[in-house]
């Protein structure tokens, strides 16, 4: 199904500081990101006297101010009492630190996703180490690129407010008491490690984060830290299991764009994307070996700076890994020391 087949029963995003009543007692909201994909989603669900929040925007100042707006606006006069972050990316928990400092909130994170955004606040030197230039000159980067993929560790520490030394760790198969509100939690890879989603089967809600969007598909990529890792095997293996978990006709709220029902042909829509990538790949190695890096351009048409090249060349470097482990491709070794794939 594609996006323009999907219905959303909200045509509209709710202005800054501003809400949208989604279901009675859950709220939406949108916080602003300085980038192409210009706003992230939160969600306020009722709870007792006051609100639970799920997600944060990142920590700068024009995030700050939307929540300050936020909370002398339309959440005025009731408390938020607790915190759920779906991952680790900045545009999820930067602004964490802040909010749970200025309001006393205890944090609900996935362990693995708590941990990963710790060990960068806490360990920032290691996104230097010559063990990531190495990963990234290997596969065929360029000078500029790889300072550019570099650097993008510490624009992530720039946009994170810090994290609280404990929280109350969540995992599949959990259920949240959210007010008068039962949700399953479930869990998927891929595009992050462990993000938490949360589905209240009585209202057919699902708060999907990330994991599944109405326009785009999310950045699945390979890093340093897992060089040989299958991000994008256990995206999909995710995206199939959701078939299963969640019915067709679920409200989806997602992390970016708006609200949605057609879940089913959607995930069939996002899995068909992503073997289409794999199709040209493939082709593109069928008689000559190539690098990630000289695979960009035949996945990536528009012309990409290199910040967006980064995250272009660790996409592409999930698909080759993916299908390396389904062997449709090897691994060539240049003389150059860089990494090639040919089609088999």
């Amino acid at each position: 199904m594609s996006a323009s087949t999907l219905t959303h029963p909200f045509p509209a995003a709710p202005a800054a500081g501003e809400t949208i009543e989604v279901a009675p007692g859950l709220l939406w909201a949108r916080l602003p990101l300085p980038y192409r994909l210009d706003h992230v989603n939160i969600y306020l669900i009722e709870d007792g006297n006051g609100w639970a929040v799920l997600d944060t925007g990142i920590g700068n100042e024009a995030t700050k101010d939307a929540w300050e707006q936020l909370l002398s606006g339309p959440l005025a006069g009731r408390p938020l009492t607790r915190l759920i972050v779906t991952h680790m990316h900045p545009d999820h928990v930067g602004a964490a630190g802040w909010l749970i400092d200025k309001l006393d909130l205890p944090l609900d994170m996935t362990e693995t996703e708590y941990l990963q955004a710790l060990l960068l606040t806490t360990n920032p030197e290691s996104l230097g180490q010559d063990h990531y230039r190495r990963f990234y000159v290997d596969n065929g980067l360029g000078p500029e690129a790889t300072e550019a993929v570099m650097t993008r560790g510490h624009d992530y520490l720039r946009l994170l407010t810090g994290l609280p030394q404990s929280f109350r760790r969540v995992i599949a198969g959990d259920r949240l008491i959210i007010g008068g509100r039962s949700f399953d939690v479930l869990t998927g890879g891929g595009h992050a490690s462990e993000q938490m989603m949360l589905y209240c089967a009585e209202e057919n809600l699902f708060l999907g984060a990330d994991q599944v969007l109405p326009r785009i598909s999310p950045n699945v990529s390979v890093y340093p830290r897992d060089p040989m890792g299958d991000p994008l095997g256990i995206f999909l293996r995710s995206l199939r299991s959701l078939k299963t978990a969640i019915p067709h006709d679920a409200l989806v709220l997602p992390g970016h764009d708006l609200p949605f029902a057609g879940l089913h042909g959607r995930l069939d829509d996002m899995i068909a994307h992503h073997e289409e990538r794999c199709g040209v790949i493939v082709e593109a190695c069928r008689a000559t070996p190539r690098s990630a890096s000289e695979l960009v351009p035949f996945v990536f048409s528009r012309p990409l700076d290199a910040h967006q090249t980064g995250f272009a060349f660790s996409e592409v470097l999930a698909h080759t890994n993916y299908l390396l482990r389904r062997g449709r491709l090897g691994l060539v070794d240049g003389l150059d020391g860089i990494h090639r794939w040919l089609a088999k």
